[in-house]
């Protein structure tokens, strides 16, 4: 019995490698456009409410946050034009791949957010859809829409980087 137990502690220790929690904090799904037509303010997390093909779906990575805006509607928080494509074995139990979807937020954020939205020029951007754990999170951000000549400085800071980052390389290689 006692090398019975050694044994199986010994293959355990050995096959069971436990994940840490930020080893699966994957991005599923980014806004590259929010961060071209927005300047971020600030970025809160909020959980997302989902039925069980669309979490598959998602964690296939078939989700397009492109479209999406955040709207705020009778005190509640929701995610709208989010496009989540439809997962191929649900057959019946798929829903709309365009559907309004809620996001789950403290009321607290979510009336500091009602406030800022209220100001002028301010709006809620989805940005990110990640991995925290098991369960699926979104990254909504307050921001400033940009002006065109804010867009072209943007574009050419990016690219001096760019050309900066590659010189360097190029020095010490």
């Amino acid at each position: 019995m006692q090398m019975y137990n050694l044994l199986t502690f010994f293959l355990f220790n050995i096959y069971y490698i436990p994940m840490s929690k930020n080893a699966n904090n994957s991005n599923l799904a980014t806004n590259k456009k929010a961060y071209h037509e927005y300047e971020i303010l600030t970025e809160y997390e909020a959980g997302i409410e989902l039925h069980g093909t669309e979490v598959k779906s998602i964690r296939a990575g078939k989700m397009n946050l492109k479209e999406s805006i955040v709207k705020i509607m009778k005190n509640e928080v929701y995610l709208i034009n989010c496009h989540v494509s439809p997962y191929e074995q649900g057959n019946i139990f798929n829903k709309d791949p365009l559907r309004t979807r809620k996001l789950l937020m403290h009321r607290k954020e979510i009336n500091q957010l009602i406030g800022k939205v209220q100001e002028k020029g301010l709006t809620l951007v989805a940005t990110k859809a990640y991995l925290k754990g098991r369960k699926i999170k979104m990254q909504v951000a307050l921001a400033k829409g940009k002006k065109l000549y804010d867009k072209r400085q943007t574009i050419k800071d990016k690219d001096i980087n760019r050309e900066l980052e590659r010189d360097f390389k190029l020095k010490f290689k």
